[in-house]
């Protein structure tokens, strides 16, 4: 009958169909965001601790922050394909934050990696990085030149000494670094990084912070460092002057939660010093009542 508006079509509507599916889930699958807490350690010899260094993959693109000892192959215990893993943001030069930055230069180079990696850090970064280029210096020729089949691009290294400020930013993810007191360090950083799904503000070591505070206002994750208050007090003069210079108390960083809110509280380089993970949580929880968790390494976030 004229007027009558015709049936809809079954072929147009399946194919309408197919491309709205295709396009929430190529959407989805870009906006998914982990933190993989690759080592939650500090200077102590812990086995199951391993060197700080934090993952943040973005639609399999990896964000490294840090580089303590054993990191490539804790990307590898992760699943992580270590040929990826080319940039790293670093926090300050402690050595338990960079023993790895060797092994980040070169193990994923000789396993197939072709791009120089890129490393953003604090005044001085460069010339570590210059520094342990040159010490390798024989094993880079021998497997450049000798029967070694290595490409001669994947050992170089891009290195750009940060301020405050946005350092970074790709299709993936905007990196926003910020100063924070670390006892006699004249520049430490904490980074936040902002996803298509989630803001992530990560501490670095520093002592209770209004940088970190403000960074971290409202964030989804907030991983920040951490000391038991009740080890604290047993540790002898000396160290307890270099700790509450150096880092933050249990105490101190539950009353910055608390007026931070992040959904959030991930803890790593925690110092327990006898104290348990329950003891130091419920330090925390004395006078933060939002979700917070002891990061283990190798956990997913």
């Amino acid at each position: 009958m004229r007027g009558e508006a015709s049936p809809p079509r079954p072929r147009f509507l399946f194919l309408f169909t197919l491309l709205l599916v295709a396009s929430l889930a190529s959407a989805a699958a870009q906006a998914e965001t982990r933190i993989i807490l690759l080592g939650t350690g500090t200077p102590n010899a812990d086995p199951e601790r391993w060197g700080p260094a934090t993952a943040i993959v973005v639609d399999e693109e990896i964000y490294l922050v840090d580089c303590g000892p054993g990191v490539v192959r804790r990307a590898a215990a992760a699943r992580l394909d270590v040929r990826r893993l080319k940039r790293v943001f670093i926090t300050h030069l402690h050595s338990d934050h960079t023993l790895g930055l060797p092994d980040l230069m070169f193990s994923p180079w000789t396993l197939g990696r072709t791009e120089a990696l890129e490393i953003y850090g604090p005044k001085g970064v460069r010339a570590m990085a210059g520094h342990i280029r040159r010490a390798y210096e024989q094993d880079i020729n021998i497997r450049v030149e000798g029967l070694e089949p290595a490409n001669a691009t994947g050992y170089a290294v891009t290195v750009q000494e940060i301020r405050e400020g946005v350092v970074y930013r790709d299709a993936h993810v905007t990196v926003k670094a910020f100063r924070v007191p670390h006892g006699s360090w004249r520049e430490a950083y904490g980074f936040r990084f902002e996803t298509p799904e989630r803001t992530i503000v990560i501490s670095g070591d520093t002592t209770a912070s209004a940088a970190v505070r403000e960074n971290a206002r409202g964030a989804d994750v907030l991983i920040h460092e951490v000391y038991s208050t009740a080890g604290f007090a047993r540790r002898p003069p000396e160290w307890q002057r270099y700790h509450a210079a150096f880092h933050t108390s249990s105490r101190e960083l539950a009353r910055l939660a608390a007026e931070a809110r992040p959904s959030l509280l991930l803890l790593y380089h925690c110092l327990f010093w006898g104290t348990s993970e329950e003891e130091l949580l419920g330090e925390i929880r004395e006078l933060y009542d939002g979700k917070v968790v002891v990061g283990r390494d190798l956990g997913v976030y």
